[in-house]
């Protein structure tokens, strides 16, 4: 595709002058948490051990007795079990801290009120958007393995099963952008925005311009972006600035001096919606990199779908869930009452599901791994990251195994040092078993794909990576049957003729800094 002309005539509304942004970055992870911790309890041992000589081995006998029974206690907890490695060694080198730090995740004293608003939502709008049994029933005959997979999303929330929908595939960010201005200017009740980036530049300068627009004419326009952009991207009076062009805005978890939990869990969702019966899903944000205005990381590899028919109303209950959460009341049938005309010559299944990090159903992972297990022939994969637990990494070795073709598509240029790292940690594992690792030489890929022996799909913002699948409000679109599926595989082979193949002589050769620094954080995986 032709790049895209940076000029003054493209570069669509600014409400910000040049240079100007969010507040420097803050760290309020449980990684930064845990360094901050070894930190302040070095300091604190040194303190202790200085000022009170004579009780050290009173001190270091009840400091080892402490860090047994903590071991005790993680080892028979329920968790998954590399977790349970990662805090059994941040126990040892920080005994009283670790389990600080512990008890404070565990607890989770910044989200409980989220969690309860969240499950109370989710309970009000369980019944919002019936399932066809027809539907139901047709895709069960076809395919009872699919049709399970079904009644598994279905538990966690609203999430039916839709056929008349028709799904187009945009292997590019460029592919999607240029469609979703066109479906802006159709606009004609409401849009609704949900985006974990969000950053002043062409792309959204563009998309800003016709929401402007739209507010104006009586279209009801909404955004809802993640509060990580107030750290670099937007000032807090960004909301103000929106506010005064007619748009209603919100920001998920906003920048606070309080630490909390809370800020551990954030909105990576990438959601459009126009009318209720288009939407917009995938992993492309609302940034200049995504549409390769500029070379961020050498050429950036990203997907979309676009959906037209009944299942973008899943979309529109999915982000009228999350605008609720701070919400006294919040109002559905207006924008649900009136479902969409089914394509009819749409063909297959889908189902647009969302996972939420409160529960205890990890959606997007499950369904993953249903995938690698229902498997046959292949299963080609995209991810930008792969920082695996145990259960998913012997699902991709499991599923090669048994003959099937595993291929993961990763980046050839990092966007972050210590995840392409870790991502290199699993590799020789994952070779000896036969998935074959690929690397984007041109550049980063962002995209998260999965297809499947040419009848199923997903494409959505799920990383193979902990944060998306313990820690992150995600979303995706799953399709059986649909006509995109074959464009899916299409563009993942001619994506995989501009990679290099990694072999385990690669492997060999890795830089021994990217060799130990993978090795290193490899322990603190499960807190990044």
């Amino acid at each position: 595709m032709e790049k895209r002309k940076n000029d003054s005539q493209n570069m669509g509304m600014r409400l910000l002058k040049q240079g100007q942004n969010g507040i420097i970055r803050a760290v309020f992870s449980r990684m930064g948490l845990f360094l901050l911790l070894m930190l302040l309890q070095v300091a604190f041992l040194a303190s202790v051990y200085q000022r009170f000589r004579e009780f050290r081995p009173h001190i270091f006998g009840g400091t080892v007795l402490f860090t047994v029974i903590m071991v005790i206690y993680l080892l028979n907890c329920h968790r998954d079990s590399t977790a349970k490695i990662t805090w059994l060694v941040v126990v040892m080198l920080t005994p009283v801290f670790g389990a600080l730090l512990y008890l404070y995740t565990r607890t989770d004293i910044g989200h409980r009120a989220l969690k309860a608003r969240f499950s109370q939502l989710i309970a009000m709008t369980r019944e919002s958007i019936p399932q066809s049994e027809a539907v139901y029933q047709r895709l069960a005959e076809e395919n009872p393995g699919a049709a399970s997979l079904v009644r598994y999303i279905q538990r966690s929330d609203c999430h039916p099963v839709y056929d008349g929908t028709e799904v187009v595939y945009f292997p590019l960010g460029e592919d999607k952008f240029a469609e979703m201005l066109r479906q802006l200017e159709r606009a004609e009740r409401f849009i609704f925005l949900e985006y974990f980036i969000v950053a002043e530049g062409e792309m959204w300068g563009e998309v800003l311009e016709i929401l402007a627009r739209k507010a104006k004419e009586g279209v009801e326009v909404r955004l809802m972006y993640d509060g990580t952009c107030e750290f670099t991207l937007l000032p807090h009076k960004y909301l103000k600035l929106l506010r005064g062009l007619g748009i209603q805005c919100k920001v998920f978890s906003p920048v606070s001096p309080f630490i909390s939990t809370h800020y551990n869990y954030r909105d990576h969702r990438k959601i459009l919606v126009i009318d209720g019966h288009t939407a917009f899903n995938g992993g492309v944000n609302l940034a200049d990199e995504y549409i390769n205005a500029y070379p961020k990381h050498g050429h950036w590899k990203d997907t979309a779908v676009m959906l037209k028919g009944p299942a973008a109303q899943s979309f529109t209950l999915m982000f009228l869930q999350m605008w609720g959460i701070d919400e006294l009341q919040m109002e559905y049938a207006p924008f649900l009452s009136c479902p969409p005309h089914p394509v009819k010559e749409a063909k297959g299944y889908v189902i647009p599901y969302g996972d939420c990090p409160l529960d205890n159903d990890k959606l997007g992972e499950r369904v993953y791994m249903d995938l690698l297990n229902r498997s046959q022939e292949y299963v080609h994969i995209m991810t930008p990251y792969l920082i695996l637990d145990g259960e998913t990494e012997t699902a991709l070795k499991f599923a090669a195994e048994r003959g099937v073709e595993v291929i993961l598509l990763l980046p050839g240029i990092p966007d972050k040092r210590i995840p392409y790292a870790l991502a290199k940690t699993h590799y020789p594992s994952l070779l000896e078993s036969g998935v074959k690792i690929y690397e984007y030489t041109p550049g980063f890929v962002h995209a998260k794909v999965f297809v499947s022996d040419t009848r199923e799909a997903v494409v959505g913002t799920i990383n193979l990576d902990y944060r998306s699948l313990y820690h992150h409000f995600e979303c995706a679109t799953y399709m059986y049957g649909t006509d995109c599926i074959e464009k899916i595989e299409e563009d993942f082979q001619s994506t995989l003729v501009k990679c290099r193949q990694v072999s385990m002589d690669t492997v060999h050769r890795e830089k021994l800094s990217v060799k130990l620094t993978g090795r290193l954080m490899k322990v603190a995986a499960p807190l990044m």
